[in-house]
């Protein structure tokens, strides 16, 4: 007679297969599938979707939950029963027939949304921004009835968040970096760029990534890469997560920083402990503490002086020609520049955060109803003109460049900024016990690994996020010290008194 914690776990097993197939599907949408072949992915995606809803409504769940309740738990097992409750709490609120045309109408979305970006054309997107808007909402009335549902879904991504926390963290965000954006402006002395943009062959890029991956520790027999429009990392399982990356022929960086971004959040996927295989815990915490871990390995890490020169001997090898009279140092200030452009995933450290800021903003007012859909081109235009100083000649480098409100992810971009913020206290506490410049220096990313693994990967989901950062930052989430991170990198970086 099976206990009722082995009937959930069989459940989860179940669930695990359903979304073990479709994120095949989304990576095979993203990154080798055809262009015209999204209606079959469609119907697959819906019907898995569907198959997902019966089993966490139609299951017994409630009961099998209250009987495990009953018995001693562990702390693993707690967790579970937490993520479960949830799961059966959001699929039962919401009518089936919905919870299925959603997974259609956001694959269709998708797709429609890279020709709309292909082609500049927001109006053919708008209508399927339109409803996902209008499912999005409906779904936080189901779900939270009385509160906000911006709230609702910025929860979701990243539990605790809501906007009166991130609207002070955004203010102070952009009270600290925009000044400091000026400055380097009107006083920062010249970085050296004129070498970034130049003919970098797409063969020795491939290698590079490779070799970067290896450095890094990411075990190639579990993780492979791709191509696609929009790089990401997917996690099938622990044994098997893919990332992608976008190789520029006129830009190195553009690919190199990807590659390294994506890694660390493959590595995270890679280190959850072997115990949650096949359970609902079995992956980050949340957006904000995976990103967290991107974004440490690609700015904290990555964009380093001492990880440039460990990887010198291979730049100099690949791309002798285009790194001749380049010095390591003069690579590292060219790609630590702050430099307002249009394109989020290739916003340097300073200034990303204030691409999410647009897009936060824009959200909030989308799900209030307050912003139309067909002037958000306008309200997106003028807010990049506000903050970042720049005029947006096209939709396509404007309100189509990502893919995430296609998804149905309205509250997911905070999460990016939040990421950033806890990396740089991470940082902070990392090195009261090693040297990661030292460690970089000598190609050695094992002993940083290590730290993380301990501290954040081994895991998953079944420490809440807020328990995690506190973990691995010492102390509750201070927002100050990624301001302050940044003040004095970029202040000795440009010579600012």
């Amino acid at each position: 007679m099976s206990t009722p914690m082995e009937r959930l776990r069989a459940l989860e097993k179940q669930l695990f297969a359903y979304t073990y197939a479709a994120c095949v599907i989304n990576y095979d949408d993203a990154t080798v599938a055809p262009p015209e072949s999204s209606e079959g992915r469609g119907e697959a995606l819906e019907a898995l979707s569907a198959a997902e809803h019966r089993l966490l409504t139609g299951s017994g769940l409630p009961g099998l939950l209250a009987a495990a309740r009953e018995s001693a738990l562990g702390e693993q097992e707690a967790a579970e029963l937490r993520e479960l409750q949830r799961m059966y709490d959001e699929a039962s609120k919401i009518p089936a027939e919905e919870y299925a045309a959603f997974a259609k109408l956001a694959s269709t979305a998708q797709n429609v949304w890279a020709k709309a970006r292909a082609a500049d054309d927001f109006a053919a997107f708008a209508p399927y921004l339109e409803r996902i808007l209008d499912t999005r909402r409906r779904w936080a009335g189901y779900l939270a009835p009385g509160k906000d549902p911006y709230d609702y879904w910025l929860d979701h991504y990243e539990r605790g968040a809501n906007t009166r926390m991130l609207d002070r963290f955004f203010d102070e965000l952009q009270g600290r970096i925009v000044p400091l954006l000026a400055r380097i402006q009107t006083e920062g002395r010249p970085i050296r760029t004129d070498f970034l943009w130049q003919d970098w062959p797409i063969a020795q890029q491939k290698e590079l990534a490779h070799r970067v991956m290896r450095r890094m520790g990411v075990d190639a027999a579990h993780c492979a890469m791709g191509e696609s429009a929009h790089p990401f990392t997917t996690e099938f399982y622990k044994g098997d997560v893919r990332i992608t990356t976008h190789y520029n022929p006129r830009d190195m960086t553009s690919s190199l920083y990807s590659v390294v971004h994506e890694s660390g959040h493959a590595l995270y996927e890679l280190h959850t402990a072997d115990r949650l295989k096949y359970t609902v815990l079995a992956h980050g915490a949340s957006m904000g503490v995976h990103e967290s871990q991107s974004r440490f390995y690609e700015n904290y890490l990555g964009r380093s002086l001492a990880f440039i020169r460990a990887l010198w001997p291979d730049l100099t090898e690949l791309f002798p020609s285009q790194l001749a009279g380049v010095s390591p140092e003069e690579l590292y200030a060219a790609v630590n520049r702050a430099e307002p452009g249009l394109i989020r995933t290739e916003a340097d450290e300073l200034t990303y955060c204030l691409h999410i800021l647009v897009r936060y903003r824009l959200e909030k007012r989308l799900m209030a109803g307050e912003l139309a859909v067909k002037d958000l081109p306008e309200a997106w235009n003028r807010l990049m003109k506000d903050i970042l100083g720049l005029d947006v000649p096209s939709n396509a480098q404007g309100c189509l460049q990502d893919i995430h409100w296609s998804c149905g992810d309205l509250g997911y971009f905070p999460s990016y900024a939040l990421g950033s913020a806890y990396g740089a206290q991470m940082l902070r506490e990392l090195k009261k016990s090693l040297d990661p410049d030292a460690l970089m220096e000598a190609g050695d990313f094992g002993p940083v690994n290590a730290w993380l693994a301990e501290h954040i990967w081994q895991y998953g989901m079944e420490k809440q996020p807020g328990w995690l950062v506190e973990n691995a930052c010492g102390g509750p989430f201070d927002p100050a010290c990624f301001a302050e991170y940044l003040e004095a990198k970029y202040t000795a970086l440009y010579g600012l008194a």
